[in-house]
C-alpha cells in the first residue's frame, strides 16, 4: 500500500496546486469543480470550488480540495516533507514554497542530520518541511 497525501483549502485549492505542481515539477493530472458535479451531489458554495484536484510528483499523487465556508479546519498534526537533490534546489523550492508564508518555525539552516532543513506554513495554510541531507545521509 502507497499512501496518497489528500489537502484541504479555504476557497484556494486550484491557486495552491498548481503552484505546488509547478514549483516541484509535477503534474495537474484532474481538477473536478463543484460546477462539474450534478445539482444533487455538489457541496455548498459556489460552482469554482475544487471539489478533487490530483497532482503527480514525480510518482506521488497528491490530491486537494476547497472545503465550504465553515468547513475548514487548519492543517495540523503534520508536514508536507520534500527531500531536495541538491542545495541549490533546496534553495529555489524553499524560495518558491515559503513566499509569502504565514509562518517560518525553523529558518534554513545546518543540521546534525541535513546540510539544509527548514519549517514552514506556506500562505495556503499547508506545513512543510523542506531537506537536503547531502553528505550527512545514511552511510553505509
Amino acid at each position: 500500500m502507497k499512501p496518497t497525501i489528500y489537502l484541504f483549502f479555504k476557497g484556494n485549492c486550484l491557486e495552491a496546486m498548481t503552484h505546488y505542481a509547478e514549483t516541484l515539477g509535477g503534474k495537474v493530472t484532474g481538477v473536478f469543480r463543484n460546477g462539474d458535479a450534478p445539482a444533487d451531489s455538489r457541496m455548498p458554495g459556489g460552482d469554482d470550488l475544487v471539489m478533487n484536484m490530483a497532482v503527480d510528483l514525480d510518482g506521488s499523487l497528491v490530491m486537494a480540495s476547497d472545503n465550504p465556508e465553515g468547513m475548514y479546519d487548519r492543517p495540523q498534526g503534520f508536514s508536507v516533507t520534500v527531500e531536495t537533490p541538491s542545495a541549490p534546489e533546496f534553495d529555489r523550492v524553499f524560495a518558491a514554497l515559503s513566499d509569502g508564508a504565514e509562518a517560518i518555525a525553523m529558518a534554513p539552516g545546518e543540521t546534525f542530520w541535513a546540510e539544509r532543513f527548514a519549517m514552514f506554513r506556506d500562505r495556503f495554510g499547508i506545513p512543510w518541511m523542506l531537506s537536503f541531507t547531502g553528505s550527512k545521509g545514511a552511510q553505509p
